[in-house]
């Protein structure tokens, strides 16, 4: 049946500037509580990683090992060993069946999620693996080492396909946007490079005016922003195409461990990230502005992340505390 003319003329409800919006109250703010602590790790735990199905957790840890965990209740699946030194970063391949590690026996490994076997030993690097991911095919893996350079790796073969000549300094971190086209890479070198994958061509550098040690990096999920961390205490969302910083976040404390951030985009949109007075700290990713902060760690929250469709923030900390925390909010 037609709708009669007057309903479609009819102003929406709510919208006057003074009315209630439920939906979307900037005042909202998360409740984020804390649901689970996570123990059995025997050193720091480095990284922890939500699988992209949302199913699992999977956490590396100084102590050598890898960890899964049931994201739904929290319980163990597997501990997987293999590595020779403590591990510094975990990711999972997209459709959650592979995990690839970044140790300091200066491998990455690439495993088998549902048996713990380990499918390839990926060996070149001449330093310290420090951080690694999987692009979106998960055909490819990145590397950053403490050599300095930036790997792109064959998920098939385990052969390396390229060497980025990257950095000065230690590479903290690197990521692929969300169509595996770019890759970022960030360095105690003060620098933030983008990489064409296919080419390995730098086809950008982000400086700011002074450079402080760049501690993480990440693209937003839409692929038009950087998120970088640095070691003075700083955290900055960058549009990348213009070359300028649009938005500061501070109020935690970093300027020693390289701490992993976070969008977190289930429900309200927050920065997310750990901290060395021991907190979890989210911001408003528009206002800047501190919207909670999470108490329960005993020593620094090194590693977070985010749930693919809930609220719900894991957390790990280093070697006085050595466990994960699950978090979950309604907004």
């Amino acid at each position: 049946m037609a709708l009669p003319p007057s309903s479609l003329s009819m102003p929406p409800t709510n919208t006057s500037s003074n009315g209630p919006n439920p939906s979307n109250k900037p005042s909202q703010r998360p409740n984020y509580t804390l649901k689970y602590t996570l123990t059995g790790h025997t050193k720091a735990v480095s990284s922890v990683k939500f699988s992209a199905d949302g199913n699992w957790i999977a956490s590396s840890s100084a102590d050598k090992s890898l960890k899964i965990w049931s994201a739904e209740d929290a319980k163990i699946e597997r501990t997987i060993t293999g590595h020779k030194m403590g591990i510094s970063d975990v990711a999972w391949s997209h459709d959650s069946k592979l995990l690839v590690s970044g140790s300091d026996d200066k491998t990455l490994k690439i495993w088998d999620f549902s048996t713990g076997k380990c499918l390839k030993t990926l060996k070149g690097h001449s330093n310290y693996v420090f951080c690694c991911n999987f692009n979106p095919q998960s055909n490819l893996i990145v590397s950053g080492s403490f050599d300095e350079s930036v790997k792109i790796w064959d998920v098939r073969n385990g052969k390396c396909l390229k060497t980025l000549p990257a950095h000065s300094d230690p590479v903290s971190a690197v990521n692929f946007n969300r169509d595996g086209s770019l890759i970022v890479s960030s360095s105690y070198d003060g620098l933030c490079r983008i990489w064409d994958t296919a080419s390995g061509q730098c086809l950008k550098t982000l400086i700011d005016d002074d450079n402080p040690p760049v501690s993480f990096v990440k693209f937003s999920p839409n692929g038009k922003y950087i998120l970088a961390a640095t070691l003075d205490n700083t955290l900055k969302l960058w549009d990348y195409s213009k070359g300028k910083c649009l938005k500061t976040y501070t109020g935690h404390k970093n300027s020693k461990y390289c701490i992993f951030a976070n969008f977190s985009v289930t429900g309200g949109k927050w920065i997310v990230c750990g901290s060395e007075d021991n907190m979890v700290y989210i911001w408003n990713l528009q206002t800047k502005e501190i919207v909670q902060k999470l108490e329960g760690h005993t020593d620094a929250v090194l590693c977070t992340a985010c749930h693919p469709t809930k609220n719900i923030i894991a957390s790990g900390s280093l070697e006085n505390d050595k466990t994960i925390k699950i978090w979950m909010s309604d907004y």
